[in-house]
C-alpha cells in the first residue's frame, strides 16, 4: 500500500468518526473540546498531534441519574 492509500484510509477513519460524533450531537449529547461546545467545523482539531506531543483523549460522560450518555468530551493530554 502506497502512502496516498494509506492516507486516504485514515481520512475515511475520520470521516466516519466525525459522523458519528454528529450523529451524537443530533440525538442532544453535547461534543466538548477544550472546555467548550465548539462548531463541527472546529473539530477536525482533535486529530493533530502538535509539537509538543499532546493530542485530544475523548472521555464519554454518562448522566449520572440515567447512565445514559451526556457528553464526549475532548481534552489535550502530554505524551510524557
Amino acid at each position: 500500500m502506497s502512502k496516498k492509500d494509506s492516507s486516504k484510509g485514515k481520512e475515511g477513519k475520520r470521516d466516519q468518526y466525525l459522523e458519528g460524533l454528529k450523529r451524537y450531537r443530533n440525538k442532544g449529547i453535547s461534543i466538548v473540546i477544550d472546555g467548550e461546545e465548539l462548531p463541527e467545523t472546529d473539530w477536525e482539531k482533535i486529530f493533530e498531534i502538535r509539537e509538543d506531543d499532546s493530542f485530544y483523549m475523548a472521555d464519554y460522560v454518562p448522566d449520572e441519574e440515567t447512565g445514559m450518555l451526556q457528553e464526549i468530551r475532548f481534552d489535550r493530554v502530554y505524551n510524557r
